[in-house]
This record gives C-alpha cells, sequence and structure tokens, in this order.
C-alpha cells in the first residue's frame, strides 16, 4: 500500500497530487518522463512506455513533444505500448486510437515505427483470444512497462476495463460500457456509431507496469477520482486497484479535486482557514448533514460535527446561522441585470447602468438556452440589449442522419418543381452523394460540414424565438479551432482570441455571460472560455463589467458556490424546456437541463430559504 503523506490526505489511500491546471500537471510528468528516458539511455536500455488515449492525456503529449523540439528529448530509444484500440476500426480510421496516437504524438517525435505497439482493432474474431496473449507476451518481452500514464472514465475505468473487470484480468476484447459509449458519442456523431466493443489491456496487465501515473481533469472526473482515491478496492471501479500498487500515483486539477474530502470537507482533516467561501460551505454542509434548515443549527450541532473551530472563531451559532442565511438569500434575484433605481447593496448585479449590453456566450450552439435559457428570456424582458453569440458552429455534434434528411426534403421538394429547383436539387444530390461515399465514420468533407452548421443555426433560432430573442440579437462567431479540428484534437490560435476581441470591441458589453472555466481542457467550452480571458486581457472594458460563469456539462453549482440565483417560475421552466425541444443533438445530460434547474431550487429550500420551481445558478468571475 502507498504510505500516507500528510494528516490533511489521512482519507486519501494512494498519493494524489493536486496542481493548479492542467497544463501544470501534464508539464511535471513529462519532465519525469524526460529524466526516466535520460536514465535508461545511460543504462543502455530502452524506456517502455505505457500509453493512454482521449482527451486526458493531450495537455501531457503536447508537453512532450515541446522537449522533442526544444530541449531535445530524443524518443529514439523508446518502446509504446497502448492500452486500448476500438474493436472493429482499422489503423487508418479517424476515431482509432492508432491514428489518435499519430496525431498527437507520433508524428512529432522521433520514436520509430517499430517500437509502436497497439492492439489490433481489425484481428478476426476468431484469433482475438491469441492476439490478446501475443500482446502481453511483446509487453513481457520488452521488459515490462517503466511507466504507466492513464486517465479515468466517468465508469471509474482504466484502458476500457469497464465495471466488473477483475484486479486479475487480462487483454482482452470488452464490451463497453453504455455511459462510456454516451462520452464518445460526439466524436463518432451519434451513440449508435460507437463501436460496441473494444481490446484491452487488464487491469492486472496494467498493475505489472513498474511505475503508474494517473491523470485526470476538470470537475466532471472528480466525483469517480474519490471513489477510486478514497473509496475501497472493487472491480466496480477499476481505477481503486491501483491503490494496491506501491509505486502509484494521481496527478489531478483543481476541479477533479473537488470531491477528495481535504478539498470539500477540509475541517474534517486539520485547521482551516475560514474564508468567507469556506464558511458558507461548512454550514451548507453542516445544514444538509443534519436535513435542518440553516437558523434551526445549534450550538451542538457545530461542536458535534468538526466545526468547533468555526464556532469559537465565528459563534455563536444563532449569529453564524443569520449571517450566512442572508448571505445565501442575496444570491437569489429575479433581475439578472441588475435592478434600475434600487438598492443594489445586497443585490448580485449593480443596479446601473440601465438598460445594459448583455453579452452571452455560447461555446456551442445550445449551451447557453440549456444552461441559462430562462435568464436570456429574463433579460431580454427586462429590456437589455442581449447579444447572443454562438462562439462554434456546433458542426460536429450534428448527425449523418439529420444531414440526410435536410437533403432527403430538399430533393422531394425538388422533384416538384423541377425547373425552378434545379440547383437545389443538384445540391441536396451532392449532399447524399458525400453522405454516401464518406460512410458513417469518414471524415466530413467543407460543404457537408457547413450544411450542418446551417441545421444546428436553425435550431439555434427556433430556440431564441421561442424565448421571444428576436434572431438580430443572434451572432454566429465560427470560431477557426473548431471549424479546423475536431473532438479531442482541437488547437486555440491566436486568431481565435482576436475574433473575440473585435467582438467586446464592437459591443463594449457590462455583462458577460460564460461556461468552460471548470471544463476538461480540452473541451470547447474550456476553450472558449481561455480565448475568452486572454480577449479580456487585450480588449479591456471601458467601464464596470460583470463576468458570470455557468455551467454547462459540468456538475451544477452547489449553493455555496452560487453569487446569483435566478428564480424560475413553472411557467419559465416550461418556456425553457419548449426551447429546448427545438435541439435534435443534445445529450442525455443537457435534456436534464430543468430537472438541474429544479435540484437547485430544492437544494435551497432544504437550507431555509424561499421554495422555487427552479434556479438558474451563476458564479462571479474574478479575472
Amino acid at each position: 500500500m502507498n504510505p500516507r503523506r500528510s494528516a490533511s490526505e489521512a482519507h486519501e489511500k494512494i498519493p494524489t497530487l493536486i496542481f493548479d491546471s492542467s497544463a501544470s500537471a501534464a508539464a511535471s510528468l513529462a519532465r519525469e518522463v524526460k529524466e526516466l528516458i535520460e536514465a535508461k539511455n545511460r543504462e543502455g536500455k530502452a524506456a517502455v512506455l505505457g500509453l493512454a488515449t482521449g482527451s486526458t492525456p493531450v495537455p501531457f503529449y503536447r508537453e512532450l513533444i515541446r522537449l522533442h523540439r526544444e530541449e531535445g528529448l530524443s524518443f529514439a530509444n523508446v518502446s509504446s505500448f497502448n492500452l486500448d484500440e476500438y474493436f472493429g476500426l482499422g489503423p487508418d480510421h479517424p476515431e482509432s486510437y492508432y491514428r489518435f496516437m499519430c496525431d498527437q504524438l507520433f508524428d512529432h517525435i522521433d520514436i520509430p515505427k517499430a517500437n509502436i505497439h497497439l492492439p489490433s482493432g481489425t484481428v478476426a474474431s476468431d484469433q482475438v483470444f491469441e492476439h490478446c496473449r501475443q500482446y502481453e507476451e511483446m509487453i513481457d518481452a520488452a521488459g515490462g512497462v517503466d511507466l504507466q500514464i492513464l486517465g479515468i472514465g466517468r465508469t471509474g475505468h482504466i484502458g476500457f476495463n469497464e465495471p466488473g473487470s477483475s484486479r486479475e484480468s487480462l487483454t482482452r476484447r470488452i464490451t463497453l460500457d453504455r455511459i462510456t459509449r454516451q462520452d464518445a458519442a460526439a466524436d463518432f456523431r451519434g451513440e449508435e456509431n460507437v463501436p460496441r466493443f473494444a481490446i484491452t489491456m487488464g487491469v492486472g496487465t496494467i498493475l505489472r507496469a513498474k511505475k503508474i501515473a494517473l491523470m485526470a481533469w476538470g470537475e466532471n472526473k472528480a466525483g469517480v477520482v474519490a471513489r477510486a482515491v478514497e473509496g475501497e478496492v472493487t472491480d466496480a471501479v477499476s481505477a481503486s486497484f491501483l491503490q494496491e500498487h506501491p509505486q502509484s500515483r494521481y496527478l489531478i486539477d483543481q476541479g477533479a479535486s473537488r470531491e477528495l474530502t481535504r478539498v470539500k470537507l477540509p475541517w474534517l482533516v486539520g485547521p482551516v482557514r475560514w474564508s468567507p467561501q469556506e464558511t458558507r460551505r461548512a454550514v451548507c454542509w453542516l445544514s444538509n448533514s443534519l436535513k435542518r434548515p440553516v437558523l434551526k443549527l445549534t450550538d451542538e450541532d457545530y461542536n458535534e460535527h468538526g466545526l468547533s473551530d468555526l464556532l469559537s472563531e465565528q459563534g455563536p451559532a444563532y449569529q453564524l446561522n443569520i449571517r450566512i442565511f442572508n448571505q445565501l438569500q442575496h444570491t437569489l434575484s429575479g433581475w439578472p441585470g441588475g435592478k434600475p433605481n434600487a438598492d443594489d447593496t445586497f443585490r448580485p448585479e449593480r443596479a446601473n447602468p440601465y438598460p445594459k449590453r448583455a453579452l452571452v456566450l455560447s461555446p456551442e450552439p445550445q449551451d447557453a438556452t440549456v444552461s441559462m435559457g430562462s435568464t436570456l428570456d429574463r433579460l431580454r424582458e427586462q429590456g437589455h440589449e442581449v447579444k447572443l453569440v454562438s462562439m462554434t458552429s456546433g458542426s460536429l455534434r450534428v448527425s449523418d442522419a439529420e444531414a440526410d434528411k435536410f437533403a432527403s426534403i430538399l430533393l422531394e421538394l425538388g422533384i416538384t418543381a423541377p425547373a425552378s429547383w434545379k440547383e437545389q436539387t443538384e445540391y441536396a444530390q451532392r449532399i447524399l452523394s458525400l453522405l454516401e461515399s464518406k460512410g458513417a465514420f469518414g471524415e466530413d468533407p467543407l460543404e457537408l460540414r457547413k450544411l450542418k452548421a446551417l441545421v444546428l443555426r436553425g435550431e439555434l433560432r427556433d430556440s431564441a424565438q421561442a424565448l421571444g430573442l428576436p434572431q438580430d440579437r443572434i451572432t454566429f462567431m465560427d470560431l477557426p479551432f473548431y471549424e479546423k479540428g475536431r473532438y479531442r484534437r482541437f488547437k486555440l490560435e491566436a486568431e481565435d482570441t482576436a475574433h473575440i476581441v473585435q467582438l467586446l470591441r464592437e459591443f463594449q458589453p457590462h455583462q458577460i455571460y460564460i461556461t468552460g472555466d471548470a471544463a476538461d481542457p480540452s473541451s470547447v467550452s474550456a476553450l472558449c472560455f481561455r480565448a475568452l480571458k486572454e480577449a479580456l486581457k487585450e480588449a479591456p472594458s471601458d467601464g464596470p463589467c460583470s463576468v458570470w460563469l455557468y455551467r454547462g456539462k459540468e456538475k451544477a453549482l452547489e449553493p455555496w458556490e452560487i453569487d446569483m440565483a435566478m428564480p424560475i417560475s413553472p411557467m419559465q421552466l416550461e418556456l425553457k424546456a419548449r426551447a429546448l425541444t427545438r435541439y435534435t443533438s443534445l445529450t442525455s445530460m443537457e435534456l436534464e437541463a430543468t430537472k438541474t434547474n429544479q435540484g437547485t431550487a430544492q437544494a435551497y429550500d432544504s437550507l431555509g430559504l424561499a421554495n422555487y420551481e427552479a434556479i438558474e445558478s451563476f458564479q462571479r468571475w474574478q479575472s
């Protein structure tokens, strides 16, 4: 077992290093790889690396490439073994892991092709067992893996070792979990296109590595990281088996650390500096733990649940409860743009100027509607100048079936008016031909991608119309990083920031709404948020500008994190639900948006505050 490193990590059963960002964690791990390769070179031996795919290791691979190009790190004496490959995909398939590794690493360093090893996705079914046995033998013949790199899936899997994988499992073909296939749906333009099987190293294979490093980024991974690090060893979470490896550890960013006890409940593991937010979190936690409103908490409740220091510093309970209750109450506001001619001392948003120019940035077309559709409606209703900007086209979200449907309808219309619809008919035939020639998994040609973008533009316009937002308030930015890339392989460049700088200078907003601060750093929303941060440095506002963060695909904000809670009436919630039906490409999580809003309202209710139908929540961003 791994030794505990400090009292604050008493609940953690494996060393877990928390970094300020994924970039700093990736740089640290890449530096370790450099030292390993150089040490092996001095011994006259090859370094053997176990490699992972997915969005998590992308920052790490980019740092390895930088070390190769700028510091002369050679991979000529390195052998690599990848964890897994989709069964049924050849190496040239755009979503194969072989193609991914070439795009993200192998094509940019000097590793010999003969030293690259991945399971084959095209081995015949009756040869799978023998192929997997040979893969195990190749790893052993290379001297075993010196350092195994891992990510972690939402089901807690490492490699593709889905729940139920045993401690002794070896390389094999496995059926992919439904959640795993949902997470890959965007890559394959629909869950129905995601392969149902994969070949993966087993848990036992992974645990034979001399050292293991698991990386995790973003709040979506926080829950499963906590289970794997602090929970029992179980085949329901294959990453938990790393607790049994003497040279394994986790490298995570701030977002992925949120559910660890030392971060979430620090008062249970040691002294706490009671900042205003930490105090609010502790009181909310105590209220939830006891299922008792904030104003009914007693001195004994605080003392008996590890909060005696807080009580002695800020008590008695009566005064502390009232102060926190008032803070929570002051987050509630039906005036997201500020209430004109009102005392704004305790309101989330300032009263002046009125009306405000509110810039709502939606990384993909649906994001803003999903997360703050009712707030959009409220801002418009209260007379503010709202500009809704779709930062990317979202074309990668649109399935081939939707493009096929559009082209088929167009073709059908052409049949009824052959003379006047000649060009439209030819266009429809061309689209249908492109769909057939590229197949289910081929790269979308530019013309097809443009059509898919138009499909989503139409859906966004319909959705905005349902919320009463005029079409002249909608802008489509089509940031270049998205148009040039694909999921898990995007790369932000200066021209992306330049587009946002121009928008800020032209619109001069008093308010900005954006998501992505807590997202996986390789995701569309995280890259859009990063581009906005850079743009704000280049084009600072002439006057005060509030930046409000909303949550997209990430876990909803907790009451103690919320700076502005916008109540939603039953009628407004129904309006938002209707707006969401205008999209055909929402994920299961996005479809649950109204239930998430109701959950936030229930959380406020349980703390003893007003009982609303639903709440959309925001956090103030401090640059």
